[in-house]
Order: C-alpha cells, then sequence, then structure tokens
C-alpha cells in the first residue's frame, strides 16, 4: 500500500479522518491525499454565472475550503509522512473515483455520518456511493453529526 486518499467534507470531523489515515500511513510508510471535493453551486448550472456578489462568496469559500486542506497537509509534513492536499470542485461520488484513479490509490478512508431514511432517500450517501463503485479498499469511518 503506497497511496491512502482522506476524503473529507469539514463537518468538524476531519482530525478523526486523519488521524485515521496516519495510523495506516505508519504501518504502511504510505502517502497521504487529502481531498476535499466542492460541489458545484446550482447558481453556476446553465447559461448564468449569478450576481458578482453570489460569485464573491462562492470563491472566499473555496480560499478557506484550500486555506484548511493546506494547514491539514502542513500537520501529516510535521508527522514525517508525505502528504499532498487536493481541491477539487465536481460530484462528490465521481470525483473521488476519477481521484483514486487518477493518484493510483490504494485506500481510500471516508466518513460516514448517520442520517434519517429520508435524507438518505431524497440524497443518499456518499459513503455508500462510493463503496458500491470503487474497486479498491474503502475505510469508512462512523461519525457523529
Amino acid at each position: 500500500m503506497k497511496n491512502i486518499l482522506v476524503s473529507i467534507d469539514f463537518n468538524n470531523n476531519e482530525q478523526l479522518l486523519i488521524d485515521k489515515a496516519l495510523e495506516m500511513a505508519k504501518v504502511f510508510n504510505a502517502k497521504v491525499w487529502l481531498l476535499h471535493v466542492a460541489a458545484p453551486e446550482p447558481e453556476f448550472i446553465g447559461f448564468g454565472v449569478g450576481p458578482q456578489y453570489i460569485r464573491d462568496d462562492r470563491a472566499d469559500q473555496l480560499r478557506k475550503e484550500h486555506r484548511l486542506i493546506s494547514d491539514y497537509t502542513d500537520l501529516i509534513r510535521l508527522e514525517n509522512h508525505q502528504c499532498e492536499g487536493l481541491l477539487i470542485d465536481g460530484a462528490t461520488i465521481e470525483m473521488i473515483l476519477e481521484e483514486t484513479h487518477k493518484l493510483d490509490i490504494d485506500l481510500i478512508i471516508i466518513g460516514h455520518h448517520d442520517h434519517n431514511f429520508l435524507y438518505n432517500a431524497f440524497f443518499g450517501s456518499v459513503a455508500s456511493g462510493v463503496i458500491k463503485k470503487a474497486n479498491i479498499p474503502v475505510l469508512v469511518v462512523p461519525l457523529e453529526v
């Protein structure tokens, strides 16, 4: 095992996922890839790009997320482990799987939030979608909401 991908959603549970990744990275001397998929905003889909204040807000949000990924990457590097952080835009499940293929990932670590039936019926679960479509091992870490 040489590459571990950690999917982070910035719901204040990322440290648990990072700790699990470091635990595995130490055992296998693996590189850690931190990935956050920023879902596209509905205002940007279609022909219009929306008002300037929406574009500014979105840019601020992406800068904040990029800074957080960089901070987590730096912390892992301080533990003497190879780490890269990625912030990409797109459909979450598809982008996780695409990056897994591109980066030759051996293990995906992803969190799972327990949601009610209606939430799962309308939105589904990213963890479930990744498990169904991935062709490599997926470590699912239960997270409290």
